[in-house]
């Protein structure tokens, strides 16, 4: 099941996506009365969730007491559009993209990598499908994209075996980690370079977990005004989602509407010799199978 956030007659609205990916669903006209993702979320029963997938599953003509919009008329809105704290990235998390960025690095991880490496990235906003993104011409020297899936945690995780992730699991959406690279070398972290105004698109919405095979080996891939950039698999993770989820909870409560980006793989601009970085008027999709595709305008 696809679940989103949306906007329509100035109203922002939760939905679910018909099967055919052409109607949304309000979760208001099918008895729900969560205000926003994060309510939802913490909030929704297995009797709402089955529920919400019958009808999705059902064309509009026949749920004439359900209200059916047409996803053309629809602004869609990164699914949690503010998230409550900041988001956790892996870096590193694919061989290719450490190989990679090694350079970039000046050789900082090891190529076998025993530990992962977390940071995190503050979002005042998410910024949506379609969004605009600044180029921050007067700021920013190096503005990169990567394309990574996202993990949305169901409920709140604290001292979690590998064994239990799946069932703190909500769903997964896209996310590109757009990154400002001048400012990771200036600074020597990460913080700053990648929490920037507009550097956070997310969604166009998250497919639930039942879903996608746990773990996910989904195909995931980015475009740069069409050209194929990256290209690669979610089963490529060195630590993948059991590991990190496990490990993250035995220190820290991970609330749930927590989301976790795992990473990308090879292909970011960085990468190239020389470097490819994003311009204005670029546009970049990032793609992962049974999810979507997430597209990005630079201005």
């Amino acid at each position: 099941m696809k679940v989103l956030t949306f906007k329509i007659d100035d109203r922002e609205r939760l939905g679910f996506l018909s099967a055919d990916e052409k109607w949304i669903y309000t979760t208001e006209s099918i008895g729900m009365e969560y205000r926003n993702m994060k309510e939802l979320i913490r909030g929704i029963s297995e009797s709402e969730i089955q529920l919400a997938e019958y009808v999705a599953s059902k064309p509009p003509y026949e749920t004439e007491t359900v209200r059916a919009i047409p996803l053309e008329d629809a602004r869609i809105l990164a699914p949690i559009p503010e998230p409550d704290q900041d988001i956790i990235c892996l870096g590193v998390n694919y061989a290719s993209h450490l190989e990679e960025s090694r350079e970039f690095l000046n050789d900082a991880y090891e190529k076998e990598q025993s530990w992962p490496v977390y940071f995190g990235k503050r979002v005042d906003r998410a910024w949506a499908d379609n969004d605009e993104i600044s180029s921050y011409p007067d700021l920013v020297d190096g503005l990169d994209y990567e394309a990574e899936l996202a993990v949305i945690l169901s409920k709140d995780a604290r001292n979690v075996s590998e064994s239990q992730v799946k069932d703190y699991i909500f769903g997964y959406t896209i996310l590109n980690d757009i990154s400002a690279r001048n400012l990771q070398t200036r600074h020597g972290q990460w913080y700053f370079g990648k929490s920037l105004d507009g550097f956070c698109p997310m969604g166009p919405w998250i497919v639930t977990a039942d879903e996608i095979a746990f773990p996910p080996r989904l195909a995931i891939q980015s475009f740069v005004n069409g050209e194929l950039r990256q290209d690669a698999s979610t089963g490529e993770l060195i630590f993948g989602i059991a590991r990190i989820i496990s490990e993250l909870s035995r220190g820290m409560t991970l609330r749930a509407g927590t989301i976790i980006s795992t990473g990308t793989p090879a292909g970011a601009g960085v990468g190239f010799k020389p470097p490819r970085y994003l311009k204005k008027g670029d546009v970049v999709e990032c793609r992962i199978e049974g999810i979507g595709t997430l597209h990005s305008r630079i201005v």
